[in-house]
Parts: C-alpha cells; structure tokens; sequence
C-alpha cells in the first residue's frame, strides 16, 4: 500500500502591509502595544520576504536553517522547543527542509533510536546566501531606527520576557534572562 505524498504548500506573505485604515475606527486596538508589535511584525514579515525572494523561504524556514547549522545534531525536539513549535510543527518543518535537500536526518551515534538534524553541502550554501540577505536586510531596518534601534532591540527582548512570565533582566542590555 503506497501513501502519496501530500503537495509542498509554502506559505504565502501577507499580502499588503497591516497599516490603518483612514476613518475606519481602530477602538481599543489604537491603544495596545500587541496590536502595533502585530503591525510592526506584518511589515517585518513583508519585507524579508522581499528581501529573500530569490530563495524561496520564509522567516521561520530561515531561522530553523541557522539553528541546525549551528547546532549540529539537533533532535527536532529540541528546533520545536527553540523555535516555540508544536513537535508536529517542527516535523512539518523538517520535512520541507529535507524535501528540500538543505537538511537531512543522521542517526544518533549514541542513541541509534533517534537521529539528529544536519545541513547538507547544498543547505550551507542556502544559509550562507541567506545569511547575507537577511543580515542586509537587518541592518537597513536598524540603520532606519538610528540610535534608537539597539534600545529598541533590548526592550523587544524584553517584552518577551515579560510576557513568557520569566522575569526581564533589570540591566536592559538585550540579554536573555
């Protein structure tokens, strides 16, 4: 009995940026801070895929490719847990990085019922690519905030903190808590 594969579905973008609407009537939305990260993160989301359009990725596909280039060997338990996936989430994930052939699973040299996440010749050469495209795109948005861009930085670090119930670091550097 063969099982066909389902097709590859990659996400679209949003379609246009999140931005008000003249003489519509925001409300409450107006005043929360989540709604404006949420504008912020849609314009963000637009422009990397701008950014990238040559190769076909999106922001979550990019971060999953660093993190199993620099951590090589990483169950994909642990890439659900960095990237705050479900484990279903992060299969989906791999398997489109796999199908891809930017990533492949090895067996565990110390636990032959698991396996770790490795990049391939031809995904080091994605993130690589990728990488300088992103990094490009950074900091043309920082440069846009001048100044205020690494205080910016540091209080979205923050914020998730404050917000994932830790306690923030009262140093304000950007840390991790």
């Amino acid at each position: 009995m063969s099982r066909s594969t389902p097709p590859k579905v990659v996400p679209e973008p949003p379609e246009a940026p999140l931005l008000p609407v003249p003489g519509l009537d925001y409300g409450v939305l107006d005043d929360l801070l989540g709604y404006a990260l949420r504008r912020a993160q849609n314009a963000l989301y637009l422009d990397f895929y701008r950014a990238t359009a040559a190769l076909d990725v999106s922001p979550q596909r990019f971060a999953a490719l660093v993190l199993v280039g620099r951590n090589p060997g990483m169950r994909q338990g642990l890439l659900a847990q960095a990237m705050g996936l479900h484990r279903s989430g992060a299969l989906r994930l791999t398997d489109w990085l796999t199908g891809r052939g930017w990533v492949e699973r090895r067996e565990d040299a110390e636990d032959a019922r698991s396996w770790g996440l490795h990049l391939t010749a031809t995904g080091k050469r994605k993130l690589t690519a990728l990488e300088r495209l992103v990094q490009a795109h950074d900091a043309r948005l920082m440069a846009g905030l001048g100044e205020r861009a690494a205080a910016l930085k540091a209080d979205l670090e923050r914020l998730a903190a404050i917000a994932g119930g830790e306690r923030p670091n009262d140093n304000n550097d950007g840390d991790r808590p």
